[in-house]
């Protein structure tokens, strides 16, 4: 059988029978001396010793190299945590609740339109109190910010007989088969092997892959997506993980297709128009580095797969879709092992390298891509993309630089993610980096020229983490929605905070002058809900209105939110049409939520 192993873009490919036979090993019996068989013969010669065979199955053999190996990495590997500042207490773990448990402090009420359903949202939740560092003779490793065992945060929303609402809050850790091993030993297993030192990184790789055949843990703490009614965890470096989403237990990787896809998975496929067949794509540090495939639309299997011949590994987070295309992001966040084996850093973001955008049919190959040259930025999340006309439009939330992984070994990691987040009209060149904004390119099919290439938005807020109508994926839209970033808690904490939301009105300009807007320059219409001081959002999703004939924006934006001078964390409610008033249901949790990922509602009969 065929099993695969990878890390973010590393994978290794392991093929073998799936009958082993017996390890054979000899050994001299210990048979009595020569003088007692003698005696116990009658005085004949006693036969000659012989090889006796002891049958040592693979099973002991591995059972006794990883125990080695495991005595070896306990002595020689150092684990200490990653401290939390105070400014980054909500971004520390939490401890499983257990049962679901009823809330009943609502201020405001929930919508009788309301779906049934349950909002769900996936984030890095350590299970050993704290991101780790791991220091050796061979150098030091550290985790970085997104990785971090995945639990999901779930609240139902039930409708009784007499059409009063029930909910119930739930959390849980994603249970990988790499979460299990860390539960099992009861202290950090994998080393982390992303960033650090080259021979940290390398030694955990090799010790990693030696003692569990995979480089590093799969955390499964991105996103959660549904297809064909079933539910599925991700993040780029494995497999997604069977959910059941009534009461969030991992059921396993997803089975069906496991046989025909091999390597790593987007933490954001994408439902392709009409056909409701799922697009993905996985990338790899060795070739080949990027392989695209579609999914059946009832999700039994893979009806198209095909190489990209890359020249080089990138990190892609997002894949857009259109009703024809596929959209490929090949922006220059690159994991190079080579440059790792000459004591470089394994991904790094080279501002100086070409960045472009693919376009090619759904079910082509690498031949049929079309590629636009565009200038050297980093995008990690796409709002939307549609054909117009003979153009290709694609809209994304666009920085300068990469906040994944961070600075190289060596540089001050507070320092360059504080001085990164500072707003982008900051006096100081080195500052403001991180800085995104929505953006738009539009791609002519025929003339193979970018028509257009613009800011959405001015520079009021830094503006991440998108989400529309999901109904409107790949065609055309009117409206979007995204995280606002506060960009001084953020650069205080060192750590992505969100104190806002934004609607954006993509058909309508903003006439008033804005903050960044120079002649010329025509901005999207954004209409703001901003948050109470000192309390930020994750996870914020689009629930749609049931119904034939609603508008785009007719239904709610969800989201979580964290008070951190309370301390209390609730859910958000937000009438889309109305969106920069009050919400219509703010929602106590029963214990703290941290900050985490991406969010999901997902529409539930019972």
């Amino acid at each position: 059988m065929t099993s695969y192993y990878s890390y973010g873009s590393f994978q290794l490919i392991n093929s073998s029978s799936s009958v082993h036979k017996p390890w054979i090993s000899y050994y001299k019996s210990n048979h009595p001396t020569k003088s007692s068989l003698s005696s116990s013969s009658g005085g004949k010669r006693a036969p000659p010793a012989r090889d006796v065979p002891e049958i040592i199955t693979p099973k002991a053999v591995k059972e006794t190299r990883v125990s080695f190996l495991d005595m070896f990495v306990d002595h020689a590997f150092q684990f200490v945590d990653q401290p939390y500042l105070p400014s980054q207490k909500n971004f520390a773990p939490v401890d499983e609740i257990g049962e679901a448990v009823g809330v009943s402090t609502i201020e405001g009420c929930i919508p009788d339109e309301f779906p049934q359903g349950v909002f769900v949202r996936n984030g890095a939740n350590p299970i050993h109190g704290a991101l780790k560092s791991a220091i050796s003779i061979f150098g030091k490793s550290s985790h970085v910010w997104v990785e971090g065992e995945g639990m999901l945060h779930a609240v139902y929303f039930n409708k009784e007989k007499d059409d009063k609402w029930v909910t119930r809050y739930k959390n849980k850790y994603v249970e990988t088969d790499s979460y299990k091993i860390d539960k099992q030993r009861d202290k950090p297993a994998f080393i982390p092997a992303v960033e650090g030192t080259s021979g940290g990184v390398l030694s955990g790789f090799i010790f990693n892959m030696l003692r569990f055949g995979r480089v590093n843990e799969n955390f499964s703490n991105t996103s959660i997506f549904e297809h064909s009614g079933k539910y599925y965890t991700a993040t780029e470096n494995s497999m997604p993980q069977e959910i059941d989403i009534n009461t969030l237990q991992t059921v396993g990787n997803w089975d069906s297709i496991l046989d025909s896809w091999n390597r790593s998975f987007t933490s954001h496929p994408k439902k392709a128009p009409e056909t409701g067949e799922l697009v993905t794509f996985g990338f790899d540090a060795q070739k080949p580095y990027l392989v695209l495939g579609c999914i059946s639309a009832d999700g039994t299997k893979l009806i198209h797969k095909v190489d990209l011949k890359l020249e080089r590994s990138v990190i892609c987070h997002d894949i857009g879709v259109t009703q024809r295309y596929n959209v490929i992001l090949d922006f220059p966040t690159i994991v190079d092992t080579t440059r790792l084996l000459l004591g470089g850093a394994l991904i790094k973001f080279e501002k100086e390298k070409y960045a472009r955008i693919g376009v090619m049919p759904r079910y082509g190959d690498a031949d049929s891509i079309r590629w636009f040259e565009v200038d050297p930025c980093c995008v990690f999340h796409i709002i939307n993309c549609y054909e117009e006309g003979d153009q290709v439009v694609i809209m994304a939330c666009r920085a300068e630089e990469s906040i994944i992984p961070g600075p190289e070994m060596g540089k001050d990691k507070f320092d360059w993610f504080s001085r990164g987040f500072k707003h982008l009209n900051s006096s100081k060149k080195d500052e403001g980096f991180l800085f995104a904004r929505p953006f738009v390119w539009r791609l002519n099919m025929k003339t193979g020229i970018v028509e257009n290439k613009s800011y959405l938005t001015g520079t009021d807020f830094s503006l991440d983490f998108p989400f529309i109508n999901e109904k409107f994926t790949g065609i055309k839209n009117k409206f979007g929605y995204t995280q606002v970033v506060d960009s001084a808690a953020s650069s205080t904490a060192g750590m992505s905070k969100y104190n806002g939301l934004a609607k954006l009105y993509i058909e309508e300009k903003n006439l008033n002058l804005a903050e960044g807007k120079k002649d010329g320059d025509e901005f999207t219409k954004v209409e703001y809900h901003m948050f109470p001081e000192n309390t930020f959002c994750t996870g914020s999703a689009f629930v749609a209105k049931n119904g034939d004939n609603v508008e785009e924006d007719d239904g709610w934006v969800i989201t979580f939110v964290h008070n951190e001078t309370s301390d209390i964390s609730q859910v958000y409610i937000v009438d889309a049409k109305k969106f920069s008033s009050e919400p219509v249901a703010k929602i106590t949790l029963p214990c703290r939520v941290p900050y985490g990922f991406h969010g999901a509602f997902m529409p539930l009969i019972n």
